[in-house]
């Protein structure tokens, strides 16, 4: 399964933003697999339009998907969504634990009270015990926004 891009514009982009990779890192493939898997599997759902092949490995490319009012090609995969997989490798290769988020729901805390310090979470708070908690990539969020349904799709009325 190959990754959105290619090895050679991730180095650009690397370059580009000022990023380089940690020695340690795995190879650019490697990252490119694992930024594409994750933008697959957090966003795809929400992604405008279809995968043209049910067949295909990855959620793009898309029929009937739009960007600003306009139709993107059925055979295309759009820059932003290129860009976002790398930003997302990159996470990986700085932060391996940071797209693999797991929470033990026996491990939450609702409620903690030590001597007279007290405090409350609700449903979604604060995980303990090592569990990894989410982290948000506001550039991955930014460049994937026009290429997104709303949560939920779309209303079926709209009262004007």
């Amino acid at each position: 399964m190959a990754g959105y891009g290619d090895d050679a514009g991730f180095e650009t982009w690397l370059t580009e933003n000022g990023y380089t990779l940690p020695d340690d890192a795995p190879s650019p493939a490697v990252l490119r697999q694992r930024g594409s898997a994750y933008i697959d599997a957090t966003y795809g759902p929400r992604f405008v339009g279809t995968p043209t092949d049910p067949e295909q490995e990855r959620e793009w490319p898309r029929t009937g998907a739009y960007i600003f009012g306009s139709a993107l090609a059925s055979d295309m995969v759009p820059d932003r969504v290129v860009k976002a997989s790398y930003r997302a490798a990159y996470i990986a290769a700085t932060n391996p634990a940071a797209l693999s988020v797991v929470i033990d729901p026996a491990r939450r805390v609702k409620r903690q009270k030590v001597d007279t310090i007290e405090r409350e979470f609700f449903d979604g708070g604060e995980a303990t015990g090592g569990a990894v908690t989410a982290s948000l990539s506001s550039d991955i969020e930014g460049l994937l926004a026009p290429l997104l349904m709303p949560v939920g799709g779309f209303p079926s009325i709209l009262v004007v």
